[in-house]
């Protein structure tokens, strides 16, 4: 009777055991895949989270006290660091490290996406960059359930199962970190390797912009920011200060969410006359460079010689050139003396700027409003490219761009490295410790027990 009782006492704990081992491993598998979607779409737009950064840090008043260059390294860091954490939790590697990582991140990530669910000084969190928006509500709730997830991964971290050995595991958590910061740098000196945004090749700008008949448009309330004696203020419409206040930005708060288009805000004014020419631009059937630099002041100059060669090329073929930026007109005279610019400029919106293109400067050609192809700074297409007309090289055709095949090159690029090192573990490393161990004896195969059991 007593053994009865034992074995239907071990049966309940080996249920209650296996239980919690399915929980743990799928919490580990729900943390890990959101992580790795998170730190990749971050990392391969390190802009567009360093953006998003200087977002929070300026609704909080801190943007002052952090020096631009260590907020974009912490930025890309912050983001390695969660693919690493995801790479890491999938695999079952490094267990301490990486459970003790997500619940530091779920725990600072959860209040502060609490409050601004609440105080809503930011539209949307960026968790998931532009690949996947979510109100910040949305993210609230998300992130409390990764908090459960994490905390279980935590404190069960024992019954995660391993795929990868302890031998190898350094190996794989090295290349996870060298690839990502490979692959942030790659795509900062380029462009996003995908682009999520709205603005991406192949889209019709002013097609982006209709609002449906039927639908509600958005309704705003427009806020001014106003500095005086180092303070800054927000106003509207019916409290404007006087004149001794000098205007900052301009902020549009939500009254009632309606319809909103992809593309917003798009704007051409011309510097020369002041007139809007963005449906002239948009409806033009030829083509039409756009040299894009939101901050003309911290534009890089390094290739301006190959800026102007450009425009000379788009003037002799009859091609629309301008360049829009959102900075002062001192700053763009400046520009024009120091590197000899002679295309047309027109102001547009700073925001809206950085949404097209994250390089400063960068091109886009335009047809039809249609977005043929963009460059950054960095491979700006030169004499050997633009050896004829545009309606002759495959230059001014639109270029093709398939997002699966981006994915599909990318995880080649770290998988495969990560699956020839499996393959020296399984085929030459395994066959020699088994055969190191059948000289060593017992005693050595009882450490080694020992040792897999360890944590």
């Amino acid at each position: 009777m007593e053994n009865m009782e034992q074995q239907s006492e071990q049966v309940v704990w080996r249920r209650k055991q296996l239980i919690r081992v399915i929980w743990v491993n799928v919490c580990r598998f729900l943390l890990g895949g959101v992580f790795i979607f998170s730190g990749f779409v971050k990392v391969i737009d390190p802009f567009g989270f360093y953006y998003k950064l200087q977002d929070y840090l300026t609704a909080f008043g801190l943007m002052a006290w952090i020096p631009s260059f260590l907020l974009f390294f912490a930025g890309t860091a912050l983001s390695v660091i969660e693919f690493y954490v995801g790479v890491c939790l999938f695999l079952g590697i490094h267990k301490r490290v990486s459970s003790v990582l997500a619940l530091l991140l779920m725990v600072f990530m959860t209040p502060l996406t609490l409050y601004l669910a609440i105080a809503n000084p930011v539209s949307d969190c960026g968790c998931f960059g532009d690949a996947w928006i979510l109100t910040n509500w949305q993210t609230f709730w998300k992130n409390v359930v990764l908090l459960i997830a994490a905390g279980s991964v935590f404190r069960w971290r024992k019954e995660v199962v391993r795929f990868i050995t302890r031998k190898l595991e350094w190996i794989f958590s090295m290349y996870t970190i060298l690839f990502a910061f490979a692959l942030s740098f790659y795509c900062l000196h380029n462009l996003p390797v995908i682009d999520f945004r709205p603005y991406k090749i192949g889209v019709n700008i002013k097609e982006g912009m209709t609002i449906p008949a039927d639908a509600e448009p958005t309704v705003y309330d427009t806020r001014f920011v106003l500095e005086k004696n180092g303070e800054r203020k927000e106003f509207t419409l019916d409290n404007y200060p006087d004149s001794t206040w000098t205007f900052v930005e301009t902020r549009n708060v939500v009254v009632k969410q309606g319809y909103e288009p992809p593309i917003h805000e798009f704007y051409m004014t011309s510097l020369e006359t002041g007139e809007d020419i963005t449906e002239q631009v948009l409806e033009d059937e030829g083509y039409t460079f756009l040299l894009i630099a939101h901050q003309i002041e911290a534009a890089d100059d390094s290739h301006i010689d190959l800026i102007n060669e450009i425009y000379d090329y788009s003037v002799e073929h009859g091609y629309g050139f301008y360049a829009l930026t959102a900075s002062q007109e001192e700053d763009i005279e400046l520009w024009c003396d120091r590197t000899g610019a002679e295309y047309p400029f027109c102001l547009g919106d700073d925001i809206t700027l950085k949404t097209i293109i994250r390089s400063n400067p960068g091109m886009l050609l335009l047809k039809g409003g249609t977005i043929l192809n963009k460059w950054s700074d960095n491979n700006l297409p030169d004499e050997y490219a633009l050896t004829d007309a545009l309606e002759k090289i495959p230059l001014g055709q639109q270029q093709t761009v398939s997002v699966w095949q981006t994915v599909g090159r990318v995880m080649l690029w770290f998988v495969i490295p990560l699956c020839l090192v499996l393959l020296l573990d399984i085929f030459i490393i395994k066959p020699r410790d088994k055969n190191s161990h059948k000289l060593r004896g017992n005693q050595s195969d009882g450490i080694e027990q020992l040792m897999d059991k360890s944590y």
